[in-house]
């Protein structure tokens, strides 16, 4: 349930919701419109950053907390772990990206926005979403590694589509610049990122309950 029946809840939930699929969207468009490959291996490729996926995620669960939260797919994302999780994710998008990967390149424009939008403004939004109003009662740390599944589960996918079209979303698991040598301590690095802030935002959750109690 949300920690508050304020009007607020819902606000964010529909700014993030908003933020998410105008971004979506907007990359999908930018990203066919400056095409080098067919249409289909372009949405492939599209479908194949995990920023994408990752905001694709919030966007659904956002939609479905607005319209649906007291169903069996509302109820779900409500749950404390899979909220968390969700959190892991999107903050690891956001952190990455401005540590890493935002000093590569200059978008303009629209690209601009849209960037700043999957890259920093819902990645904060649904963080203080997840601080202000959803439950942390029941987080263990065991949670943590069932967590890794889905950025493992990437990390395998984008090898695998990488060897086949020689395409890799990001620089650091290019396969044919560093050799799988150091994209496999990148990947494993990136690994111990997920279960890092895991634990922590875990660690956040029970002070939190415990501070309430």
């Amino acid at each position: 349930m949300y920690k508050t029946e304020t009007k607020l809840p819902s606000f964010f939930l529909i700014l993030i919701a908003i933020a998410g699929w105008f971004a979506l969207a907007s990359q999908l468009y930018l990203i066919i419109q400056n095409r080098v490959v067919s249409v289909a291996e372009t949405i492939i490729r599209y479908f194949s950053f995990f920023t994408i996926l990752t905001n694709l995620i919030v966007a659904i669960c956002v939609t479905v907390l607005l319209f649906k939260p007291n169903l069996k797919w509302g109820r779900w994302f409500l749950k404390p772990a899979t909220f968390t999780a969700i959190t892991v994710y999107i903050t690891i998008v956001g952190v990455i990206y401005n540590v890493i990967l935002r000093f590569l390149w200059q978008p303009q424009g629209l690209q601009y926005v849209t960037d700043e939008l999957l890259h920093t403004v819902i990645p904060l939004l649904f963080i203080l979403f997840w601080f202000l109003y959803v439950s942390k009662t029941g987080l263990k740390y065991k949670n943590a590694l069932p967590w890794l599944i889905y950025p493992l589960l990437y990390v395998v996918y984008t090898a695998i589509h990488g060897a086949i079209t020689g395409f890799y979303p990001y620089p650091f698991v290019n396969v044919g610049e560093l050799g799988y040598g150091k994209v496999l301590i990148n990947s494993c690095g990136l690994l111990i990122a997920f279960l890092g802030l895991s634990l922590f935002l875990i660690a956040v959750a029970k002070f939190v309950s415990r501070k309430n109690a």
